[in-house]
C-alpha cells in the first residue's frame, strides 16, 4: 500500500511547500501588496483548519495551493477574513484568496476582498466542489445559481450577483443514504484519491487558461472528465 499512502500524502506536500515559503518570508519584512494594482480575484473555497484539510469540501483550497506553489505566490498573509497571495502569471496581475470563514460565510471574504482591491466582477473566479457533477469532472461556468453550494450561495448574496465566474469540481454524490452535508466533510479513499489529485491540476490549468485566454476558451478546452479534457 505504499503507493496509496504516498498519493494520500501528495496535498500534504503541496501544503507544507506552501506553509515553508510562508516560514521564511514571516522572517523578513512584509511587503505591502498595493490595492491600486488593477487584479482577477482567484478565489478557492473550503473550510480553515487541520480537521478539515483532506475533505471533499475543501477543493477549492487545494487548487489555490497549487497555483500559488506553480507562481510563487508572494505576500501571503490573512487580510479581510482571508489569506491572500499576490502572483503575476503572463503579464496578469492575480490575488490568490481562501476565505477563513468556513464553508457558509465565504462572500464575507469575497465581499471585502474585492471592495478593498477595487476587483470587478468580471475579474472574480471563484472555485469550488459540487455534488451535482461527477468526481473526475470539471465544469467552469460563466454564470448561475448556488446549485446546493452554501458557500457560492452566500457569495451571491453578499454580491449581489451571480454573474461571476466559476469551477466546478466533481465529487458526485453521497452513496446510499448518506446527507450531503456528512459526505463534504469526508476524505477521498483509494483511486479517488488519484482522480482528485488530477482533477486539482487540471483545474489549476483551465484558471491558467481563464486568465490568459477567456471563460470562453477556457470553457471549451476544460469542461469535461479528465479523459476528455487535455493535459
Amino acid at each position: 500500500m505504499d503507493w496509496l499512502t504516498g498519493l494520500m500524502s501528495y496535498f500534504k506536500r503541496i501544503r507544507d511547500a506552501v506553509l515553508n515559503a510562508l516560514s521564511i518570508q514571516a522572517s523578513q519584512p512584509e511587503p505591502e501588496i498595493d490595492p491600486m494594482v488593477k487584479r482577477a480575484l482567484i478565489v478557492g473555497l473550503g473550510n480553515p483548519g487541520k480537521k478539515y484539510e483532506n475533505t471533499r469540501h475543501n477543493f477549492g483550497f487545494w487548487v489555490v495551493d497549487e497555483l500559488a506553489r506553480r507562481w510563487g505566490a508572494e505576500s501571503a498573509k490573512k487580510e479581510r477574513k482571508a489569506i491572500i497571495a499576490d502572483a503575476t502569471i503572463r503579464e496578469r496581475r492575480v490575488l490568490l484568496a481562501k476565505p477563513q470563514t468556513f464553508m457558509n460565510l465565504s462572500g464575507e471574504a469575497v465581499r471585502a476582498l474585492m471592495d478593498f482591491y477595487k476587483i470587478d466582477v468580471q475579474d472574480l473566479i471563484v472555485i469550488h466542489d459540487d455534488l451535482d457533477t461527477p468526481l473526475g469532472a470539471l465544469r467552469l461556468r460563466k454564470t448561475g445559481g448556488a446549485g446546493g453550494q452554501n458557500g457560492v450561495r452566500n457569495i451571491i448574496q453578499h454580491t449581489g450577483t451571480q454573474d461571476f465566474h466559476r469551477v466546478r469540481c466533481g465529487i458526485d454524490r453521497p452513496p446510499g443514504r448518506m446527507q450531503p452535508s456528512a459526505y463534504v466533510l469526508q476524505p477521498f479513499h483509494g483511486d479517488d484519491i488519484i482522480t482528485a489529485r488530477n482533477i486539482v491540476d487540471r483545474a489549476a490549468d483551465a484558471v491558467e487558461t481563464w486568465l490568459t485566454d477567456g471563460i470562453d476558451i477556457a470553457m471549451n478546452r476544460y469542461n469535461g472528465t479528465l479523459d476528455e479534457i487535455p493535459r
